[in-house]
């Protein structure tokens, strides 16, 4: 089964026309990003807006206690940080890489004055900031009413969504923070999707074994997350990214 966003960069940049495209690209700079490297914490300043091209990054609502669960992700269909194109932001969340990030990044400065200079850039701005609320508020009811299982299914369909590989580089300790439940609880989930052969599951790894079987068993809410996401894409790329 073909993978949706198999081999396109950031989809967000891709959605803009050439000239509008011409006013960010000159101050965009490559980026590398090793996983578990902290982006943000709730109170910084948002300087530098990141457009993933390939990789995952997570924005996890943290509690006083210190626990933590994932309210959204960020891949190659958005940027993090872009909210600061409008005006100074400070983040609400800890935005953390979750697999291996490459892409671009600007300053909130220039990409502000790309906004105030482009129509384009100020659609594409809040569409996306449209999607990404609808993919947190997607996540808070997935996390109340559907099963761990589901959950962690839905979660690795996001994940292969945005990255060139099929296996995942992962602790268990943040997949129980991505799910909001106990280490303990993760592997029992992860050997019983190993043992329908949807998976491979080693320590720290996860190997897509059964896309197909994955999609059967996740929630409604990978496609709803999915679907809003779309929207974003110009017609002319939306049947080449989605398969």
């Amino acid at each position: 089964m073909q993978r949706p966003y198999s081999a396109l960069p950031n989809l967000l940049l891709a959605a803009l026309p050439p000239d509008d495209y011409g006013l960010l690209a000159p101050h965009f700079a490559h980026v590398e990003l090793e996983r578990g490297r902290l982006l943000y914490d709730p109170g910084d300043r948002i300087d530098y807006i990141y457009f993933p091209h390939d990789g995952v990054i997570s924005l996890m609502t943290l509690m006083d206690s210190g626990a933590a669960i994932e309210s959204a992700t960020i891949g190659r269909e958005g940027a993090l940080g872009l909210a600061a194109a409008v005006a100074p932001r400070a983040s609400l969340v800890r935005a953390i890489v979750q697999t291996p990030t490459r892409g671009v990044r600007i300053s909130a400065t220039q990409m502000h004055e790309a906004w105030e200079k482009s129509a384009k850039i100020r659609e594409l701005v809040d569409r996306h900031g449209e999607a990404l609320f609808g993919h947190a508020i997607q996540s808070v009811a997935c996390n109340a009413l559907h099963s761990v299982e589901a959950r962690f299914c839905r979660w690795l369909l996001t994940c292969h969504d945005r990255i060139s590989t099929d296996t995942i580089a992962l602790t268990q300790e943040f997949l129980a923070d991505m799910l909001g439940v106990q280490r303990t609880t993760v592997t029992a989930v992860a050997r019983a999707l190993q043992e329908k052969g949807a998976i491979r599951y080693r320590r720290g790894v996860v190997d897509i074994i059964d896309r197909a079987a994955l999609e059967a068993m996740t929630c409604e809410c990978y496609g709803v997350i999915r679907r809003t996401y779309e929207r974003l894409l110009p017609e002319s790329q939306k049947a080449s990214a989605v398969g």
